[in-house]
């Protein structure tokens, strides 16, 4: 599950600037002069970002870390909430986030994509006799997080009494367990990852409500640091990283086939 807000809170100080630092996103040679490059992720999203202790880690955290280390560089990681990532990439913050970004149209109106480094989806999740499909979902009240392509997804589910939302996943699945909400709709590797910490809660996952591809993002037309990426997340596939990291985050293949 992904740590509370105010958990998360606590913890970035201890080693990581917010969004008041001074970080500009740069261009390849520039960033290979300086030998480091600015990552931005979220922190609180078990199992892609997220903390142990005040480390941070996560299957994205790892997998941007080998593919920087591919391009020769280190990396310097910044925790911005996940609401506020597009605007710091189009503000020249940070030279890219990391933070599970679903492609979406409206998105790419302001930020560039990578390539995707895992396919997901939106999927159902509520207690074991309740609503699991689509159709089900008809009257009830469901809960997603803001600013989020599973709120926006939620948004076009015809019927619904009532769709609520949260800042942080862990505070819809906290709704749910309490029946404040009927369903929850998110990631389906968090929902996954969220039901196997809590066997005992009595919610199970259900049917998954689209697909969707999961991408660095970086600010527009910057080209040459756009290849390098790529190129740096092709031999972590390559070399098997990419793999090794799949099982241990998920113990199954993320990417997209």
């Amino acid at each position: 599950m992904r740590f509370t807000a105010k958990f998360v809170a606590a913890l970035l100080p201890l080693a990581f600037a917010m969004t008041t630092g001074t970080a500009q996103a740069r261009d390849w040679n520039t960033i290979k002069a300086a030998g480091t490059v600015i990552a931005v992720t979220e922190g609180s999203f078990f199992p892609f970002n997220y903390f142990e202790g005040s480390k941070l880690t996560g299957f994205e955290v790892e997998v941007a870390e080998a593919v920087v280390k591919k391009l020769g560089l280190n990396i310097e990681w910044r925790v911005v909430p996940f609401d506020a990532q597009v605007a710091s990439i189009r503000q020249d913050r940070f030279d890219f986030a990391i933070a599970s970004h679903g492609y979406t149209e409206e998105r790419a109106k302001s930020v560039d994509f990578t390539n995707p480094h895992y396919c997901t989806g939106g999927q159902i999740a509520a207690p074991k006799d309740g609503a699991l499909t689509m159709a089900a979902l008809n009257g009830r009240t469901v809960g997603a997080q803001l600013a989020t392509s599973y709120y926006e997804s939620a948004k076009k589910i015809p019927g619904l009494k009532e769709l609520k939302t949260y800042k942080a996943d862990p505070e819809v699945f906290s709704a749910l367990k309490a029946k404040k909400i009927d369903a929850w709709i998110s990631d389906k590797w968090l929902i996954k990852a969220t039901l196997d910490k809590n066997p005992d809660a009595g919610i199970v996952a259900g049917e998954q409500v689209f697909v969707e591809r999961v991408s660095a993002i970086m600010r527009k037309n910057n080209k040459e640091l756009m290849e390098q990426f790529n190129r740096g997340l092709a031999e972590v596939v390559k070399d098997g990283t990419y793999a090794s990291l799949s099982q241990k985050y998920f113990k199954t293949d993320v990417s997209c086939r």
